[in-house]
C-alpha cells in the first residue's frame, strides 16, 4: 500500500507545478492581461482610468486631473501595469517562474489592499474565511490564487518549463546543478 501512496506522491511532486501553471493560464492569464490592457493609452501612456484603479483616492481628491500626478506615480502605474503583462507571461512558459509567482504574491497584496482601502470595497466583496459563502472576490478567490502562487514559488516551473530546460541544458555544460527549479 505505501508503494502505490510513494507513487502518487512522486506523480504529485512532478504533476502540480505544470498544473498551477496550467491553472493559471487558464484561469487568470487572459484576466491580468485584460486588466493590464485597461491602464494603457499607448505603450509608455497610462490611461485616466489606470491612476483611478491604482491611486483611487488620490485621484478623487485631485479632481481627476492627471497633471496633478508626478513621476513617482506614473512610474508605480507604468511598474503595475507591465508587472501584469510580464509575470503572468513568465509564470505561463515556466521562467524564473519563483520569482515570477512571488512577484504576483506582492501584486495580489497590494491590488487586494488597494481594493479593500483604495476603493472601499464593501463588507460581501471582501468576504470572510470560515464562512458558509464561497463566493468572495477578495478573501475567497484571492485566497485559491495565492495557493497557485506558493505552489510554485515552492515548486517552481515543473515539467515542460523554460526553467527546466535551462537547468537541464546547465546542468549538462556543469555551470549549475544547484540551481533549483
Amino acid at each position: 500500500m505505501t508503494d502505490i501512496f510513494d507513487r502518487i506522491t512522486l506523480a504529485s511532486t512532478r504533476l502540480l507545478p505544470l498544473l498551477a501553471r496550467l491553472t493559471f493560464a487558464a484561469v487568470l492569464l487572459r484576466y491580468f492581461w485584460g486588466s493590464a490592457l485597461t491602464k494603457l493609452d499607448g505603450l509608455f501612456t497610462p490611461s485616466l482610468g489606470a491612476y483611478a484603479q491604482i491611486f483611487p483616492r488620490q485621484m478623487e481628491a485631485a479632481g481627476y486631473d492627471v497633471s496633478q500626478f508626478g513621476a513617482f506615480h506614473w512610474l508605480v502605474v507604468m511598474g503595475g501595469t507591465y508587472a501584469e503583462f510580464i509575470l503572468p507571461a513568465l509564470i505561463v512558459v515556466g521562467l524564473f517562474t519563483r520569482l515570477a509567482a512571488l512577484g504576483m504574491i506582492g501584486f495580489t497584496v497590494v491590488q487586494s489592499l488597494t481594493d479593500i482601502i483604495g476603493h472601499k470595497a464593501d463588507a460581501v466583496t471582501v468576504g470572510a474565511w470560515f464562512d458558509r459563502a464561497s463566493d468572495a472576490l477578495i478573501m475567497d478567490q484571492r485566497t485559491f490564487w495565492m495557493f497557485v502562487f506558493i505552489t510554485l514559488v515552492g515548486m517552481g516551473g515543473g515539467m515542460f518549463s523554460l526553467d527546466s530546460a535551462l537547468k537541464s541544458r546547465l546542468t549538462r555544460k556543469g555551470y549549475a546543478p544547484e540551481i533549483a527549479v
